[in-house]
Formats: C-alpha cells, structure tokens, sequence
C-alpha cells in the first residue's frame, strides 16, 4: 500500500513534467504512425468521461453550495471568464486568420474556461485550488449555455451553417451530466459503505495518468490532419501567447475589483488565462469535413498552455505575493 501511495505522490510532484512528456510523446506518435490517428480519435471522448468523472468525484456535492455562497470569489470567477475574456477575444477577432475553421476553432477553446488541469497548476502556484474545484461544474454549465450565444455573436448566420445543436448536446451529456452523476453517486456510496471509500480513494489516484493519458491521445489523434495546414495553424500560435499574458494582468485587476485575498486572486488569475480545448475538442471534431482543422487549432492552444502554464506557475506568486 505504502509503495503504490509512494508513486502517486510522486507522479503528484512531477505531473507538470509527466503532462509535457505526454504532450511530446503524442507529437512523436502522431508524426511516426499517422495511420493510428483515427483509432486515437475514438479514444478521445471516453478519456475525456474518465478524466472528469475523476476530477468531479474530488468535488464533494456538499462543496457546490459552499461555492456559491463564496459570492466574491465566484463573482469574479464569472466575470474574469464570462465578461473579461469575450471582451479580449473581441479585441483579437478581427486580426485572426480569415479562415473561418481557425476562427471557429479560437473561439470554441479561447470562449470556455478549463475545468480540469486549472485545479493543478493553480496549487502549484499557490491558489486557492479547492475553491476553483468546488466552483468547477457551476463554470462548465455557465459555458455551455453561454457558448452557442457567444459564437453567434461572432459568427453571426454563418454560424447554423457550420454549427449543429446535435454535437453539442451529446457532449454535454457524456462530458458532463453522465461524469458529474457519477461522481456524486461514487460520494453517496462511499459516504456509508468502507468498500465505496477505496474505490473512490482509489479512482481519485488515476487524475495524472488519465490527464497524462488524454493530452497523448489528443495531439497523437489531430497531429496527422495538420498536414499542408501547419502554416495556416502556426499563425494562431502568437495569439494564444498573447491571450496568456493579457489575461494574467486582467486576472489580477478582476481579483483586486473583488478584493481578494492573494491565493483566492492567483486562482482567478488561473481560472481565466487556461482554457477547456479538451472538453471543446469533441465539439470541433463534430464539425463538417471542411472545417478539420478547426479541431488541430483548438489542440494547438493545448501545447502553447501547458507551456505558459509552466511559466505562470513561477510568475503569478511573484505577480500576486502572499502578505
């Protein structure tokens, strides 16, 4: 017992390095053997199930009216994900590529905070974790509802040419509702049986092999569409490097409007600069043929995060110090 709690303690400390080497490895994979890429991409949806059941089943029921009595500290969750990000998205818009599969596809992943990976790296930084991860299916609903909206406002009537209601709801069921259920069974269970407690103690130790798992999955499956496209997808790739150094400040302007203290305020910083490409990319994969490659922009923000984030973990305490 002591052996198997040791190596997930150790993956725990290391994860940022195990999540880029699975990064690396789907690069590697994707390049080497493009003919998997297809059986990858069936993989991405159940990972997906797994991995929120997993980060739900850390989010006792109990938590989700604490969170939203924490009316400062959600506010501005809300506002820095809802009101500040659409805004920046909106300065940015008109300077995007003119394809309109790498427009639908900045805006599907730049539009919805991140539900998962956010929880890490914002305790590594020192956040206020537990909060964001209470806060956590209160954001996932709030984007799914408010996604259609946002893309029309972009987008306008040429959205119901490309965009189908079918896709959509189908993820929201089997991300979300079916995970969240789940999970909130899996704590009922283990609230009054010994044998519910292990599994659910058990499960909880699979986050970063799943996490690590998923990111693999997801760039070994998109990296053989880039093909003639990796110039047209390069050219996303400042963007979403500016988007992590706007929303760093804004973060922090947001904390400070609610008068946060430091930890809840590094959280906010995160909750507004990472965002949900895996939850998304399903909803890109839906899209019709011509617009593949919204789903590769959508995976390319994945790689330029996780190496802002790396970044973000070192300069957030020193952008927000604890008094």
């Amino acid at each position: 017992m002591s052996s198997s709690s040791g190596l997930v303690a150790g993956m725990e400390r290391h994860q940022v390095a195990i999540y880029v080497g699975a990064l690396a490895t789907g690069a590697i994979v994707g390049w080497a053997a493009p003919g998997a890429g297809p059986g990858l991409e069936q993989a991405i949806n159940p990972g997906l199930a797994a991995l929120l059941y997993v980060t739900f089943l850390q989010v006792p029921a109990a938590e989700l009216g604490r969170s939203l009595r924490a009316g400062r500290f959600l506010g501005a969750a809300l506002v820095v994900n809802f009101v500040v990000v659409p805004l920046v998205v909106a300065a940015m818009f008109a300077f995007l590529p003119a394809n309109q599969a790498v427009r639908l596809g900045v805006l599907l992943v730049l539009l919805t905070p991140c539900v998962d990976y956010v929880i890490v790296f914002s305790g590594l930084a020192g956040g206020n974790s537990q909060r964001l991860l209470a806060a956590t299916p209160l954001l996932l609903l709030a984007q799914m509802v408010l996604l259609p909206g946002f893309l029309f406002l972009f987008l306008g009537s040429d959205l119901a040419d490309v965009v189908e209601a079918g896709p959509f709801i189908e993820a929201f069921g089997m991300l979300i509702v079916i995970p969240l259920t789940l999970a909130w069974l899996t704590q009922a269970w283990a609230a009054r049986r010994k044998a519910g407690r292990r599994v659910a103690d058990k499960v909880s130790a699979l986050m970063v092999p799943l996490m690590a798992a998923t990111l693999l999955t997801v760039v070994g499956s998109q990296v053989p569409k880039l093909g003639d496209g990796l110039a047209t997808v390069a050219r996303v790739v400042p963007f979403y490097v500016l988007f992590l150094v706007v929303m760093a400040f804004a973060g922090r302007a947001v904390a400070r409007l609610f008068r946060l203290d430091a930890l809840d305020a590094r959280a906010i910083v995160f909750t507004g600069a990472t965002r949900n490409s895996l939850v998304v990319l399903p909803l890109a994969l839906a899209l019709p043929d011509a617009l593949a490659i919204a789903a590769v922009v959508v995976v390319t923000q994945t790689l330029v995060e996780v190496v802002g984030m790396v970044i973000y973990v070192r300069a957030v305490p020193r952008l927000l110090p604890a008094r």
